[in-house]
């Protein structure tokens, strides 16, 4: 049976969330490889909307297996008010149905701290993150100062551990962030107690995967923000702090590759990014504000509302190409609704030279100007709509030409937010 990694294909909030919680069905386990709570999927089930942020979004089906890799960072505080948000809702009932890896960073008290103090000194240059202290946790991860859940297990460890990070931090904090310092007492009392209450969940994760695996499960990777916002591969410095890429799923999960037999980007039918950085497709006038306003385009996990454009082909080609990707899941179709005429960006002009691929150079990709081809619109409302055939000829020759341009399949068209508002083309797992 296949498993199918799920990657973003742009800048993020392309909709992975309704898109992992369609193909859990198909599921045995779902993953969450990379990240932290920095990431908002969002999931309307039943006219119900749900926010998730750590957990993956198979949460919502019965008897899916929840793991959360060794390559996200976890805050604590953060995952125990979600496991409590969805049993409340009935889900996840069952504990076993949730497991954490051991080797996953936690945030702590002192990268949130730095992490807002650094974007608040950084001015007019901030990078635009959620101040969940996403970065800094990773930081200490490469500098090998991290703090896992198996030290947090470990009382002896975790103490001399966080009493060498807090003399340090507060320094820091003190000194250059000039920011009040951090009480160690306070931070590992709180810790404790987050240990007594999270305990249960903590595994080794790579190898139940491997175990889980070799018995025919079928496994679902859900990431997390987007291939343009990978810190290898994304608009650097604009980036989060992770792999966001396929690369990511076998260093964040702790499997082969080989493991890994289909990969199905998420993109919307025009783009979104939240924050700073180049976005050669916005749109600045009542065009983007349109989409912004139809789309519902706000962050789900700070609120920000999301600068809108028109679909870059360029982007989302670059990272069909980068991830190896089989397929593509074409999300949000019905905001374009209403639209005379569509753009695709197919080029980038610059300094007198044209560019066909998604260039590395941030003042180039800052001076870019799109090259556009116009298609028609559509006026008819699209959400009834569980046919291709059935949409219209416009909406089809539209997805056609991403089809063509990408050199990617569809396998899937959203045409609205609820689960049943999907045009399924072609399912991955019997791939």
């Amino acid at each position: 049976m296949a498993n199918v990694a799920v990657i973003g294909a742009q800048w993020g909030d392309e909709g992975k969330g309704k898109v992992v919680d369609l193909f859990s069905r198909d599921a045995d386990i779902v993953v969450r490889f990379q990240g932290g709570n920095n990431a908002g999927h969002t999931l309307v089930v039943d006219g119900q909307k749900t926010v998730l942020h750590l957990i993956p979004s198979g949460a919502l089906h019965a008897n899916k297996l929840c793991v959360i890799g060794n390559g996200v960072v976890v805050d604590p505080q953060a995952l125990l008010e979600e496991i409590q948000g969805l049993k409340e809702r009935g889900h996840l009932l069952d504990d076993s149905l949730l497991r954490v890896s051991e080797e996953a960073h936690l945030i702590m008290p002192y990268h949130k701290s730095i992490d807002l103090a650094r974007e608040r000194l950084r001015g007019k240059g901030k990078i635009g993150t959620t101040g969940r202290g996403i970065g800094p946790a990773y930081e200490d991860k490469v500098a090998r100062t991290g703090i896992r859940f198996i030290d947090l297990t470990e009382e002896e460890t975790f103490r001399e551990k966080l009493r060498h990070n807090i003399e340090e931090k507060n320094i820091y904090l003190k000194a250059i962030l000039k920011e009040k310092t951090l009480s160690f007492s306070e931070i590992h009392d709180t810790y404790c107690g987050y240990r007594e209450k999270l305990k249960g969940y903590v595994t080794d994760t790579a190898l139940l995967l491997d175990r889980e695996m070799k018995a025919g499960k079928r496994v679902l990777f859900e990431g997390a923000q987007g291939t343009l916002l990978d810190v290898d591969h994304g608009t650097y410095p604009f980036v989060t702090s992770s792999n966001t890429g396929i690369g990511g799923v076998c260093s964040g999960a702790g499997v082969g590759p080989q493991n890994i037999h289909q990969i199905i980007g998420i993109s919307k039918a025009y783009t979104t990014r939240v924050g700073s950085g180049p976005f050669p497709t916005e749109l600045k006038g009542p065009e983007g504000e349109k989409l912004k306003q139809e789309g519902d385009e706000f962050g789900a996990t700070t609120g920000r509302p999301r600068r809108c454009g028109w679909f870059d082909a360029v982007g989302v080609r670059y990272a069909v190409r980068i991830n190896g990707m089989t397929g593509i899941a074409l999300t949000k179709l019905d905001v374009l609704t209403g639209f005379k005429e569509i753009k695709i960006c197919t080029a980038y002009r610059a300094d007198g030279a044209t560019y066909y691929e998604f260039p590395s150079s941030l003042c180039v990709l800052e001076r870019a100007q799109p090259v556009f081809e116009v298609m028609d619109g559509w006026g008819t409302p699209l959400s009834g709509t569980r046919k291709l055939s059935d949409l219209p000829k416009n909406a089809q020759k539209y997805i056609r030409r991403l089809e063509e341009i990408l050199n990617t399949e569809m396998v899937l068209v959203s045409v609205g937010p609820g689960r049943e508002e999907t045009i399924m083309l072609k399912n991955p797992f019997s791939s």
